[in-house]
């Protein structure tokens, strides 16, 4: 079982922005260390609380702090850029870190319409133009675009010998069919929307090898909090319930301290959703953990898990990462 990464880069209540910035730093070194396999950042724009606002930027920071780790995204939000500038930003990266660096992007308009047009410079959604976008993002760094396409004569630079393998980061059947058809790797956000334990089995059987890879690759992605004890896992936790409680009600994004949790009042409607939230999550001690997530590659067909962990204390939230990877080590040793 392969373990990985995703950081949104959260604030923690009473941090600052270049602090959690370099919170980054040091959890992905002490990721490299464990062995994760992997270390990807979000794209978010417009909140107060997740400042990875520039994934390309911290996979290129983390790239340079690490030696074997591999950086990336997850994801570029594809739909507001030009495929071609993707593509030489990341062929520039991949030139930097040979054989290091993912790029894993996504369709998401990266916050409100207003954010999102802000972000396109006033241009129309290009939501729905997302499908044409990824295939020549793929054409563009491996330069495959068909013979009649209109751009078939520009070439991505540099022109580099091992472009960044292509990702795409879904929620749907519909998102895990395309990645398939189009052979590149398939990303499944189970810790945003975990009704649809189908879409995996659709990207593997819809699988056609390409350019970009000759077999099928699929990585499910889960909130995960792991404590010594179950009682201490769900303390930890209770941060990361209020801060996906707030995040859902369009709100404060940064993770809440204890004494800020103390002096809330939950309505019964808070308490059931946190409750439909821990489906997003596993939450427990190690050997817990490693049951559920067993159960959960069964389930997916998964061939690698990304963990997210935002809760509150800094150190827990370190030896959260430390327990996981230890007890997988251990499971497969045995």
């Amino acid at each position: 079982m392969k373990l990985s990464v995703l950081d949104q880069a959260p604030i923690r209540r009473g941090s600052t922005p270049e602090e959690a910035l370099q919170e980054s730093v040091e959890l992905a070194l002490h990721a490299e260390r464990l062995g994760y396999e992997r270390y990807w950042f979000a794209e978010h724009h417009n909140t107060n609380g997740l400042v990875s606002v520039a994934p390309e930027i911290m996979a290129t920071r983390i790239a340079s702090a690490t030696t074997t780790i591999k950086v990336g995204t997850g994801g570029v939000l594809l739909p507001q850029y030009s495929p071609l500038k993707v593509a030489e930003t990341f062929h520039t990266i991949a030139g930097l870190f040979p054989g290091r660096v993912d790029l894993g992007v996504g369709r998401s308009p990266g916050g409100t319409e207003q954010t999102r047009s802000a972000l396109a410079d006033g241009a129309e959604s290009g939501m729905g133009e997302f499908p044409r976008k990824l295939a020549e993002l793929q054409g563009f760094l491996y330069n495959a675009l068909p013979r009649e396409h209109p751009y078939r004569s520009v070439k991505a630079s540099p022109r580099v010998s091992e472009p960044a393998p292509l990702w795409v980061l879904g929620l749907s059947e519909g998102s895990a069919k395309r990645a398939g058809e189009l052979g590149i790797g398939y990303v499944f956000g189970h810790f945003i929307s975990p009704a649809k334990p189908n879409a995996m089995p659709v990207y593997k059987e819809a699988f056609r090898p390409s350019v970009t890879r000759e077999k099928p690759y699929g990585i499910v992605c889960i909130f995960v909090v792991c404590a010594e004890t179950e009682e201490k896992a769900e303390e930890l936790a209770e941060s990361q319930d209020h801060w996906l409680l707030s995040v859902g009600k369009g709100r404060d994004t940064q993770v809440p301290s204890p004494e800020l949790i103390n002096k809330r009042q939950l309505t019964e409607e808070d308490k059931e959703t946190i409750q439909q939230n821990r489906k997003r999550c596993v939450i427990g001690t190690p050997e817990k953990v490693w049951k559920e997530l067993e159960k959960l590659k069964k389930q997916y067909e998964a061939d690698e898990f990304m963990l997210i962990t935002n809760i509150y204390d800094k150190e827990a939230k370190w030896k959260s990462y430390e327990l996981i990877k230890q007890e997988v080590d251990r499971n497969i040793i045995m």
